[in-house]
């Protein structure tokens, strides 16, 4: 009897410990989402330096790393952990959240070392496609700009206007277009599972939609249809 009520204590121990194991992975991929959240608010409230609205109310997808969850160093260069979030039907209401990491490329020496947000904006849906890739290099496999920073984009340049991405990045309050160029995008599955609690691919999240955003990520849905109205909110506010 004492076997068997040891046995089950153990058990019971291991259950838990699993359970609380997942809900702190979990508390990473929502603290990701609020991050991300913040840093677009805040590049967002200054229009004059912020990206055009106009651009962003054309873009099918916003990519997002936040600085406190980027930028460790790696063998062969930096990398991020960031969140993109894609317009159902490409021009419908922002959809469900998928992690990806992404590194190598010119950042480390664009960005210093220093603590730096980056931000991008998928322009087309051939773009978000591409970027469903296990493993995508940026201004090889997709083309890729500095992006141009104001209230509208009617100073942009042709690269700028025809890249199917286009990147910013954030250092110390300087807000500016950044080249992502040779940068390696790759899909976070593990953390989309955590996120989602079953297997589920960045290409059923994004694309076909065969996920609803998770309460986690409200705040993100809403703070983009805030700042790009189009489509509205899958929570049903702007």
């Amino acid at each position: 009897m004492r076997r068997f009520v040891k046995r089950s204590t153990i058990v019971l121990l291991c259950v838990a410990t699993s359970v609380t194991a997942l809900a702190t992975e979990e508390s990473k991929e929502a603290e990701r989402l609020e991050k991300a959240t913040l840093v677009l608010n805040e590049i967002m409230q200054t229009p004059d330096k912020g990206i055009p609205h106009d651009l962003l109310d054309r873009a099918v997808c916003v990519g997002i790393v936040p600085t406190e969850l980027r930028f460790a160093f790696l063998v062969g260069g930096n990398y991020g952990r960031g969140v993109l979030v894609c317009r159902r039907g490409g021009d419908g209401p922002w959809g469900a959240p998928s992690f990806f990491t992404l590194g190598g490329g010119s950042i480390g020496f664009q960005i210093g070392g220093k603590a730096t947000d980056v931000v991008f904006i998928v322009m087309n849906s051939g773009g978000a496609r591409k970027l469903l890739q296990s493993r995508v290099k940026l201004g090889v496999d997709a083309s890729a700009a500095a992006g141009p920073v104001g209230r509208s984009a009617e100073g942009a340049t042709d690269v700028q206007l025809h890249a199917e991405i286009l990147s910013y990045s954030r250092s110390r309050g300087l807000f500016a277009g950044i080249s992502l160029a040779g940068a390696v995008l790759k899909q976070d599955q593990d953390a989309n599972e955590r996120l989602y609690r079953r297997p589920v691919s960045s290409k059923e999240i994004l694309i076909e939609a065969k996920v609803s955003p998770p309460a986690a990520a409200k705040p993100l849905d809403e703070m983009l249809a805030k700042y790009s109205p189009k489509g509205g909110s899958s929570f049903g506010t702007s």
